[in-house]
């Protein structure tokens, strides 16, 4: 028996999902995706459960908990992926869009139609645009109208910039504007608006530097440092039980009387390791939102920012750890 996998989400979830993939330009039908999706999902739910349970000291309970973090984990990926794709073709679109318009303002200004224009301007080293502009003729000699055309082009991309320039286009076409003027003249305003955001980008560089430095060097020392300092304070504590096991002394002031870290060292150091994870991840989506504009560009930074982070942990509590080994006998 054959699952339609489309009943089993909303139908404006369904929809929003084919329209991602669509913005995206994967070449796969929505039935397809939510199967990937949900037996995906199932799979690494019952893995992570069962491993946890047989491997580790972990309840079902909270085995299983952690399945279904693992599963939502999952497809929070395959939507943040979606997203970083979609990111990745308006990015290039709007950046070889001066190009594209000024090459078909230079067909139009030789005397060919405005519809043969846009397809000639369609260069190889343009792609998947190209790709998606080529349609335009088909859907031409199917009878769609050419303003129809160019709007399900703008479709396909989350850019503004690109709707802005066919709204501007088809405006043209309607009220008999001078059509090559018009296409030299938003080439133009892109550009500059392009050189705006770089300019913008590179003075926000010290607060991304700043950003990378605390979550890549700051944090990683700071809790490795901290974790040492817990594993000789639980030794000293060891050897001051050991010849006193009562307890020190409170000299009259029962409130005052000293006593062990509540917190052992394999908890801080378990929670050292998620801040650790936690803080890189999130520097990573920061530092992308501020040097690039889009938040899920920092999937690209995410495993380096990642690495980098834990890298830095272990190395300076491996250090630590000999520097106070070496000196205090610990």
């Amino acid at each position: 028996m054959k699952i339609e996998f489309e009943r089993l989400v909303s139908r404006g979830l369904s929809e929003a999902l084919a329209r991602e993939l669509q913005l995206a330009g994967w070449k796969m039908d929505i039935s397809r995706l939510l199967r990937l999706m949900v037996m995906g999902g199932l799979v690494l739910f019952v893995v992570m459960s069962f491993a946890l349970t047989l491997l580790t000291s972990l309840g079902p309970l909270v085995s299983a908990a952690a399945g279904i973090v693992a599963a939502i984990v999952l497809e929070v990926s395959v939507y943040a992926m979606l997203e970083l794709k979609i990111e990745q073709r308006k990015g290039f679109v709007e950046s070889i869009l001066p190009d594209y318009l000024q090459l078909t303002a230079a067909n139009v200004r030789s005397g060919i139609a405005i519809d043969k224009s846009l397809m000639l301007a369609a260069r190889p080293e343009f792609g998947f645009f190209s790709e998606d502009v080529k349609v335009i003729g088909r859907e031409l000699y199917g009878g769609v109208t050419l303003q129809q055309s160019m709007r399900n082009l703008g479709a396909k991309y989350r850019s503004l910039q690109l709707q802005h320039t066919i709204r501007m286009m088809l405006e043209g076409l309607q009220y008999g504007g001078g059509m090559t003027d018009l296409l030299n003249q938003i080439a133009k305003d892109i550009r500059s608006q392009q050189m705006v955001q770089k300019e913008v980008s590179g003075q926000m560089f010290m607060y991304t530097i700043f950003i990378a430095f605390a979550a890549l060097i700051g944090a990683p020392v700071l809790y490795a440092l901290t974790s040492q300092m817990i594993t000789v304070t639980n030794t000293v504590w060891a050897g001051i039980l050991q010849q006193n096991p009562g307890g020190l002394p409170t000299a009259g002031i029962s409130f005052l009387r000293p006593s062990p870290p509540k917190i052992t060292i394999a908890e801080y150091h378990n929670f050292a390791l998620a801040a650790v994870l936690l803080i890189t991840a999130f520097a990573a989506f920061i530092v992308s939102a501020i040097s690039t504009g889009s938040i899920y560009k920092g999937i690209r930074y995410l495993p380096i920012f990642v690495i980098v982070g834990l890298g830095i942990f272990f190395l300076i509590s491996t250090l630590i750890g000999g520097i106070f080994s070496s000196i205090s006998g610990v």
